[in-house]
């Protein structure tokens, strides 16, 4: 309850088990899935009564070692070249100072929550030192085998996706990133539900060339995967 100076008088606060909440408090656990009653009294005449319950608990999620991943994009992006610099020389100074910064989550939140401008950087790398010296070596304007710069166009085009069809698969295709990436796995598992109503092999068996699975010579085979 916001702007409560004094609890009403008119309740016996001390006969029962609720307290006015007037700030941040801790919400411990008790064993039972915890459970908030949010009401909303408007001046029209309009009340609102919402029961929330906590999402339940899901396991952390197992992240490949390192080595097992192309590694992650540090992306970067600025109005023009001398603000990219100092934007990648910042940054390298903040994971300098700060080392126990999870590198996903800086990865994650430049990827989403910043303005993409038009000067762009990307830094690819697999560890923290790694990633420095990419950070470092574009703040210097030096090229770096982890950076990738560019130029957005002014009037972006539209998006093409193609497809190469048969020819141009081999044995293992997609394997690593199969086995690195949750992400592309759990896309490739609905690619593979959607497809299992319509032939009679597994899309993983085939890509894993496990046994009894057909191989990409059937054109049946190779054309959907």
């Amino acid at each position: 309850t916001l702007h409560l100076d004094e609890p009403t008088p008119h309740v016996d606060w001390s006969s029962g088990n609720v307290t006015p909440l007037t700030g941040d408090e801790i919400w411990p656990h008790t064993g039972h899935p915890r459970r908030a009653a949010v009401s909303s009294f408007g001046i029209s005449g309009t009340n609102a009564h919402v029961i929330l319950e906590a999402a339940p608990e899901t396991p952390a999620e197992e992240h490949p070692e390192q080595g097992e991943s192309p590694g992650l994009p540090v992306l970067l992006s600025a109005k023009n070249e001398p603000a990219l610099r100092q934007q990648a020389s910042q940054l390298a100074t903040f994971i300098s100072a700060h080392p126990d910064v999870d590198i996903a989550e800086i990865a994650r939140t430049l990827a989403t929550s910043r303005t993409h401008h038009p000067h762009r950087a990307g830094i690819v790398s697999q560890e923290r030192e790694e990633l420095l010296a990419g950070l470092e070596a574009l703040g210097q304007g030096l090229p770096h085998t982890s950076v990738v710069e560019g130029v957005a166009p002014a009037e972006p085009g539209k998006t093409v996706f193609v497809f190469p069809g048969q020819g141009s698969q081999w044995a293992g295709m997609g394997v690593e990133l199969l086995d690195s990436s949750p992400v592309f796995a759990q896309s490739l598992r609905e690619c593979a539900d959607a497809l299992s109503a319509y032939v009679d092999w597994d899309l993983f068996d085939v890509l894993h060339e496990r046994d009894g699975a057909p191989g990409l010579e059937r054109v049946d085979v190779v054309q959907p995967a």
